[in-house]
């Protein structure tokens, strides 16, 4: 039985098809590695991370507020206070002289007495520690902000910078022995909390960590 021939009004598959019109390669790398290339955001879950959906422009102003020398002098002073006010009240608890009138020190002081003298002092305490610890935050931030560098070397800077101010209110000697009395606990406290945890054969602290640990001792 001879093979059937193809109608004149139909074509073939092969003859229907129409030639595919070239490649061009300086299109397609323009729409890879060009100026017409998307940028494209990774997710944590295709990398074996866990899933998270991306960060919508509030929350990257938010983390931007917070990353903020402002931000971090006001929480730095916020602290300050805090901790101040504590330490102050607890040495006017240890202090047997608290309530005590220097005119009459034979005389009993009433509790009112006593609780006033306790808050005087802490209030002391804390509006003392808030400065310095507003000063110290951003003063540290500006340095490390300049220098474009996170080390002890900010520390250090920042410590002088800010126990000379304080020192130089009582004189050129007070400010110079400030500058390098806090330069010097400043240097401490940051080998203390970066490199001590190695050598005692635990693994580093996280910056995170490290950094709020640092701004509630300094």
């Amino acid at each position: 039985m001879a093979a059937t021939a193809p109608r004149a009004g139909g074509s073939a598959p092969e003859a229907a098809a129409s030639p595919e019109p070239p490649l061009q390669y300086s299109l397609l790398l323009q729409y890879l590695v060009g100026d017409k290339r998307q940028p494209r955001l990774l997710e944590p879950g295709s990398l074996g991370g866990i899933p998270s959906p991306a960060k919508s422009e509030e929350q990257k102003m938010i983390e931007r507020a917070m990353e903020s020398c402002a931000f971090k002098a006001a929480l730095a002073c916020v602290g300050g206070f805090v901790l101040g006010g504590a330490f102050g009240v607890f040495t006017a608890g240890i202090d047997t002289n608290v309530g005590f009138d220097p005119k009459d020190p034979y005389r009993t002081p009433t509790a009112r007495e006593v609780l006033k003298d306790m808050g005087q002092r802490g209030m002391s305490y804390a509006k003392n520690f808030a400065i310095v610890g507003a000063m110290f935050s951003c003063t540290e931030c500006l340095v490390e902000s300049y220098r474009g560098k996170s080390d002890w070397k900010n520390s250090v800077i920042s410590g002088c910078i800010t126990g000379g101010a304080i020192g130089f209110r009582a004189g050129l000697k007070a400010g110079v022995i400030g500058c390098g009395g806090f330069a010097a606990f400043s240097a401490a406290i940051d080998y203390y909390l970066r490199w001590c945890p190695r050598l005692c054969g635990v693994d580093a602290m996280p910056d995170s960590l490290f950094w709020a640990v640092k701004e509630s001792v300094c």
